[in-house]
């Protein structure tokens, strides 16, 4: 299968993609915590809105504390921690009302903490770092559909049987060289391509997991709000993975 033939097949979700891309670049250009801080928090109430359909969460009440904690990673300087003081909360309403259900705490484990590390990455180490990480997730992505679509034949995992392991193979290679080039502006050469390398294999493994989730949720996306895509953690489900890791090395190199 050609590349032009591919891209001709899915017209929609390139030009979603397209789209989206333009959107973070000029979120990216202006580098504002503000303008990072409030385009991080939609794309986080949409995946929390999701997160709860996927694992069939009904409880109204649990947006506020979404919003809640989104606010207070304004004015907090450790963002990660926040989630710690929000299971605590719950935990307690829980005790108080004798109620347990133990599912409610999964949007908070799933999506909250990725999107906490988000803002982590950009507020620790800059710009730069979370244009790092988008090359190393995008790549990762678009290499294993163009690679898979083109020469894949092995199935790489049950949960997502349209995935190859030759795609799998192909994306993350093209991921961790791109992703070192980026990389070597900000750690040496041999730390940036180690990096790029295990984050881009997390960002399949992110992935994974969301397709996981849609099945033993019996659906086939976890919305309609992107046109091609799907919904919202079908976009930045790899990016949930991926850079809770890519903090983790950064802070350790």
């Amino acid at each position: 299968m050609q590349v032009p033939k591919i891209i001709k097949e899915n017209p929609q979700r390139w030009l979603t993609a397209a789209v989206m891309l333009a959107v973070v670049a000029v979120v990216g250009i202006f580098n504002s915590f503000f303008l990072i801080w409030a385009f991080l928090g939609v794309l986080y109430l949409f995946s929390f809105h999701e997160a709860m359909r996927l694992f069939q969460v009904e409880n109204s009440s649990l947006y506020a504390y979404a919003v809640a904690i989104w606010i207070a990673t304004y004015f907090y300087p450790n963002p990660q921690e926040l989630f710690f003081v929000v299971a605590i909360i719950v935990a307690s309403v829980i005790a108080y009302k004798k109620e347990l259900d133990k599912k409610i705490f999964m949007p908070f484990l799933y999506p909250t903490v990725s999107f906490l590390f988000l803002l982590v990455l950009y507020d620790d180490f800059g710009i730069f770092a979370l244009a790092w990480l988008i090359v190393v997730v995008a790549l990762t992505d678009v290499g294993a559909y163009f690679v898979g679509k083109t020469i894949g034949k092995t199935s790489f995992s049950p949960s997502s049987p349209n995935k190859t392991l030759e795609g799998v193979i192909g994306g993350v290679v093209i991921a961790t060289v791109a992703g070192a080039l980026v990389g070597v502006f900000i750690k040496t050469m041999l730390a940036a391509v180690i990096i790029s390398f295990v984050v881009a294999l997390f960002s399949i493994f992110g992935d994974l997991f969301e397709s996981y989730l849609k099945r033993e949720a019996g659906v086939k996306d976890s919305g309609k709000i992107l046109p091609g895509h799907g919904g919202m953690l079908d976009r930045v489900d790899g990016y949930l993975f991926a850079v809770v890791i890519m903090v983790v090395l950064l802070r350790g190199a």
